[in-house]
């Protein structure tokens, strides 16, 4: 136990900084932010926290019930149920203080200091971090970028990754789909395959599907609908339906967990926002799902030309591209440093997310085609793909 002014090997082992460790200009209207999943659009009319009074709504201040309001957890319920085709209860749904929280806590409920977590790579940062907050260990298993799906082609591959990660520490498996950073969706007999062998060793799965409602080609499957009695489903307002500054969530999983989750979300923080839950209520009706719609529409072309004009293959889903950068690295003003790519992009006001942040990815970087206004971004995909090509950011290719 660390005495002051010492701390714990947790704290230690935890990044501060994910996504950028690079500000650029101090003026922040310069900057081009495409480091952070976010959205520059404003959530539906009647979805907003302007939208929401104490005169229709009493007590909006006030504390809800740890695990959310019961209106919520309700309408939460028939939404997941519709989307996935599993039937779900309110005893199976807990709101939380934004997706991140809700992971926090179930790594917190289902696994003990010393276990592990197998993580399919590259993946959501913030998990590992997680992970290592309980005294934990995530485990990488490279699995998603271009370089391993030409290594694996079938579906007992996939399991082999895994398998060969499996030790008697092993307790619990991660994947994301629509998968962040890749913009790839894990295909229906990867997880039918993978759900199967994690019954037979007897893990749980935390199967992250935030980015659920924007998948541009294929299909998205609930890996719940394949594993519903070890399953621990997250949701996200702020992915789903632009509220990412309301943090506010949900998990969907077997009541048990769920119980367990509970107490460990009482004592962290208690329950979400009240006036987030508010606004998500309203957002899980026609005028959320009309913003879905249209928010869908203009993902699915920013993304599209985003890839082209770095030529790189377009996302199936969510909001994002993982960059090979290898060949500009070997430049001579980089020197094979992943870091000085990145200064040099902050200096130019486009800020980027590191590949180490999402795994054993030192040449990779991540951005996010949705975090600004689609001409900030477009004008900062150029000069990203000046860049990549070796030429000095004023120059035309």
């Amino acid at each position: 136990m660390p005495k002051p002014p010492s701390f714990t090997h947790a704290a230690a082992a935890v990044q501060a900084a994910v996504y950028s460790k690079h500000s650029g200009s101090d003026d922040q209207s310069l900057q081009i932010p495409l480091h952070v999943g976010d959205t520059w659009m404003e959530p539906a009319v009647g979805c907003r926290m302007q939208d929401l009074t104490i005169d229709e709504h009493p007590g909006m201040h006030r504390y809800t019930p740890v695990q959310g309001l019961p209106t919520l957890r309700h309408a939460i319920a028939r939404h997941h149920a519709r989307l996935s085709g599993v039937h779900t209860d309110t005893a199976n749904v807990i709101v939380t203080a934004g997706a991140t929280a809700g992971l926090a806590a179930a790594v917190g409920a289902l696994v003990a200091p010393g276990e592990s977590v197998l993580l399919a790579a590259p993946y959501w940062p913030l998990i590992a971090g997680s992970i290592r907050a309980f005294n934990a260990h995530p485990i990488d298993v490279p699995l998603m970028t271009d370089e391993h799906l030409n290594d694996v082609q079938s579906a007992d591959q996939a399991v082999a990754r895994f398998e060969a990660a499996r030790t008697e520490s092993t307790v619990a498996v991660y994947w994301n789909t629509p998968h962040n950073p890749t913009g790839r969706l894990m295909p229906r007999d990867w997880l039918e395959a993978l759900t199967q062998w994690a019954d037979q060793h007897n893990l749980w799965i935390l199967s992250d599907d935030v980015y659920e409602r924007y998948v541009f080609s294929g299909e998205h499957v609930y890996t719940r609908s394949l594993a519903p009695d070890r399953t621990i489903s997250v949701h996200s307002f702020s992915k789903s339906y632009g509220m990412a500054g309301n943090r506010c969530g949900y998990l969907v999983a077997p009541a048990a967990a769920i119980s367990a989750i509970n107490r460990i979300m009482t004592n962290i923080n208690y329950s979400a926002c009240t006036a987030s839950q508010l606004a998500a209520l309203n957002a899980l009706g026609p005028a959320g799902e009309r913003w879905v719609a249209s928010a869908r529409d203009q993902y699915a072309e920013l993304g599209a030309w985003a890839a082209d004009r770095l030529g790189v293959q377009q996302p199936e889903g969510s909001t994002f591209l993982f960059i090979d950068v290898t060949e500009t690295l070997k430049h001579d003003q980089y020197a094979g440093d992943l870091s000085r790519l990145l200064q040099a992009l902050a200096e130019h006001n486009v800020l980027v997310a590191p590949g180490p942040s999402f795994g054993p990815y030192p040449n990779h970087i991540r951005l996010c085609f949705t975090a600004t206004e689609p001409e900030r971004m477009r004008s900062g995909v150029e000069q990203l793909a000046r860049f990549i090509a070796g030429a000095s950011p004023g120059q035309q290719q």
